[in-house]
């Protein structure tokens, strides 16, 4: 059996740093710090889950056609690896925008932060 991988796409100062949490379950941890970094990578290599900070979108930048940060990578996701387990963290007041993400997309798990080890290893198992 191959070893799991794991995208972590860290855009916020609240992401936790789980890498020692992935490496003791086996799990090879990949991260980036910008959407197009992760979108380039995701051509190359396919996760089995995918690890990101939720951020709504606020600003004129999005024009109503996008929700948040992760859209574009998601819509990509799609493409490369339909199956790919996605993990959203995101802030208490912004939750109640997570559900116009899962509306679009399969979710496999929404957490608050601050994020517990105990949290994410209950959703990679």
């Amino acid at each position: 059996m191959s070893q799991k991988v794991l995208f972590s796409i860290i855009e916020s100062p609240l992401h936790p740093n789980l890498v020692d949490l992935y490496q003791q379950l086996g799990i090879e941890n990949v991260q980036f710090n910008s959407m197009r970094k992760a979108i380039s990578h995701l051509k190359k290599q396919q996760p089995d889950y995918v690890v990101a900070d939720f951020l709504y979108g606020y600003g004129n930048n999005y024009a109503g056609v996008n929700v948040c940060n992760l859209d574009v990578f998601l819509h990509s996701l799609q493409k490369y690896s339909s199956d790919t387990k996605i993990i959203v963290m995101a802030e208490k007041d912004e939750l109640k925008h997570v559900a116009k993400l899962a509306n679009l997309f399969k979710l496999h798990a929404v957490l608050q932060y601050p994020v517990s080890k105990k949290a994410m290893t209950e959703m990679l198992a």
